[in-house]
């Protein structure tokens, strides 16, 4: 194929200190497509061009795609969705978009006990103690570079940590506060058998931030951590130049993806804004893994902090460990093809993808050069997902549309061509994120595809002026009759994205193990007081209509720690031990074992009940807490 360009050699309509940096380097027949579009959807255009609405609910009229899931009957995937500035992981039924399941995870959670039981209150606690958190990027865990079912790890892009969901019981059971990071934009796992979870940092700030080097922006770095996916414990970070936005790893344990924007190190809109291209960094992991061995790194913060800036002696050996490959500037997201064939970096404010051939990568002297297209897709490119047939999906955000083209075609075509582009299709409106059926795997479906729009305007019932988001289930499995939108999905804003898990990769329990638990389960008959020092100590099940005490009395000032069993051996019989005056909530499900540990300051009686409809005498389950005055 012909030599790609390095650069946009468009001349700009006007000077470019005057324009606004998201059209600063388009062309001009793009920009006035961009400038119609907005203007579209200013005006709630907004119709498909592809179907026809049915006019009640902006839900397009479904052809050969079947997404009715009858009552009574289980979908063939889940979706797992960030929940955003929640805190939480959203669990859907795809096809019916059925809401199924909300996962604390960074927030409180009194449905579920999150956050008021000593274990999960100390998980937070321990993970930095934040009131809140931002979940962008759920991603399962894989063995074979398949969907293993065993955990989902998520980030939290406002705090800088990770966190693990054990899927086994749909709870999150470990968050990692990362010492040198701020801003974890991302959550990736190394393949094929998640060696290693990655936060990708997206913040640039000094190393070590403990006062120096405040204004001086070209001493601050991101970093990328690597943590150890069993302790979740951090292994080691790598510093880079730019800063890190979206990641992806290869398929055999070598390379791990992630775009670079800010290559002109700035601080301001402005400043970050000027250069024509940036990077996707490529991380070589077993050269990584050798500076390690070999001492080549400092520890800052307990952590090894390995050296992989673009002028770092580590990059200048035959062997770099950080690879920058030059892309348009500004790139957003990058993933890998499920073959492990090819990465695709996705322009966001140029109007193309960038094609790498990872066997290139290693074996070319300059990286520019294991570049192999570079597809015009549309305006606003952010995210790309595959089908199992050679296509990839990519949001359009200034378009509001999603892009089907072929991979192969792409790569064959000269560089800037639309070629490559089968159809595209309106999405209502402006997609970040988008997933396929098991496109982060090495064998997607593609049936099902999910636009995640950051707008919804005329789409649904006005709410006032913060409206809903709209996930968008869309049908991909017919390459004659094209993508068809099937259905419209309002969620709370603003989650972020999703992994659809096909549900023979999931495999949960539906009664607690007790060998699973921490703590030591009460069995029937062993409930017990025991007082000491100021301290009291209650072991008791609870079970339909009753808890292993009528009455708890205490003294005003006592250290009261409650470990209750729910003996139930029956599915889907939760009960709680609640204590609203002091502010408790502990959910118990079957065979589960939880405690709670609380100063008795007021006195009066207090009533301990269910707050879970558990049986025809939920409201009869009950006890009292009797704390007695100090004098």
């Amino acid at each position: 194929m012909t030599d790609l360009p390095t650069t946009d050699t468009t001349e700009p309509t006007t000077d470019a200190d005057d324009r606004d940096p998201l059209f600063a380097r388009i062309p001009r027949r793009d920009f006035m497509k961009a400038g119609a579009a907005t203007g579209a959807l200013t005006a709630l255009a907004g119709c498909t061009s592809m179907l026809e609405s049915d006019g009640d609910n902006g839900t397009a009229a479904a052809g050969s795609a079947d997404h009715h899931v009858p009552p009574g009957e289980l979908d063939e995937y889940y979706a797992f969705f960030s929940g955003g500035h929640s805190g939480e992981v959203r669990v859907y039924g795809v096809p019916s978009m059925r809401s199924l399941m909300r996962i604390p995870v960074f927030n409180l959670e009194g449905a579920r006990g999150y956050g008021y039981d000593d274990e999960t209150r100390e998980m937070l606690e321990d993970a930095g103690g934040y009131t809140w958190g931002d979940v962008h990027h759920p991603r399962v865990s894989q063995t074979d570079n398949e969907y293993d079912g065993r955990w989902l790890f998520v980030n939290d892009k406002a705090n800088g940590r990770l966190a693990r969901i054990c899927l086994k019981y749909f709870e999150t059971d470990a968050i990692v506060d990362l010492p040198n990071q701020q801003g974890t934009h991302g959550a990736c796992a190394l393949m094929p058998d998640t060696k290693y979870i990655f936060g990708v940092g997206e913040f640039r700030v000094p190393m070590p931030n403990d006062g120096r080097d405040l204004d001086d922006p070209s001493a601050y770095t991101s970093v990328l951590s690597a943590v150890d996916p069993e302790t979740m414990n951090p292994v080691f970070d790598v510093k880079v130049s730019g800063n890190l936005d979206n990641g992806d790893s290869g398929k055999n344990g070598r390379w791990f993806f992630s775009t670079s924007y800010n290559s002109e190190e700035g601080v301001t809109e402005r400043e970050m804004t000027q250069a024509d291209m940036d990077w996707v960094t490529a991380f070589d992991m077993p050269a990584i893994e050798e500076a390690l061995d070999n001492g080549d790194y400092e520890e800052i913060n307990g952590v090894p902090v390995i050296d992989g800036t673009k002028d770092s002696p580590l990059n200048n050996a035959d062997r770099p460990i950080v690879r920058y490959v030059d892309v348009p500037s500004n790139p957003h997201g990058v993933t890998v093809t499920p073959d492990g064939t090819y990465a695709i970096a996705s322009g966001k404010l140029d109007n193309t993808c960038t094609i790498m051939e990872l066997d290139l990568l290693g074996e070319v002297g300059d990286p520019n050069d294991a570049i192999v297209g570079q597809p015009q897709v549309g305006m606003g490119p952010l995210h790309t997902r595959y089908d199992e047939r050679g296509h990839a999906y990519t949001s359009l955000f200034v378009d509001s549309q999603i892009v089907k083209w072929d991979i192969e075609a792409a790569v064959e075509s000269e560089p800037r061509s639309e070629d490559a582009v089968i159809e595209k299709i309106d999405v209502h409106y402006n997609p970040g994120h988008l997933n396929a059926s098991q496109s982060f795997s090495s064998d997607p479906k593609g049936d099902w595809l999910i636009s995640l729009n950051k707008q919804s305007l005329d789409r649904f019932l006005p709410v006032g002026p913060t409206f809903p988001v709209n996930d968008q289930l869309i049908y991909i499995g017919d390459d004659e009759e094209g993508m068809e939108l099937v259905k419209d999905t309002p969620t709370y804003p603003e989650p972020h994205d999703a992994t659809i898990v096909h549900r023979d990769n999931i495999n949960p329990e539906t009664v607690y193990d007790p060998d699973d638990l921490a703590l030591e389960p009460v069995a029937g008959g062993e409930d017990d007081i025991t007082r000491e020092d100021g301290r009291v100590e209650v072991r008791m099940i609870n079970q339909r209509n009753q808890f292993g005490f009528q009455d708890i009395t205490v003294q005003e000032g006592d250290e009261v720690e409650i470990t209750t069993t729910n003996i139930e051996t029956s599915e889907n019989i939760v009960h709680s031990l609640a204590i609203p005056q002091y502010d408790i909530n502990v959910k118990t499900a079957p065979q589960e074992t939880r405690k709670v540990t609380f100063t008795a300051d007021k006195p009066g009686v207090y009533w301990i009940y269910c707050a879970y409809f558990c049986s025809a005498l939920h409201l009869e389950m009950r006890s009292r807490l009797l704390v007695e005055p100090e004098d």
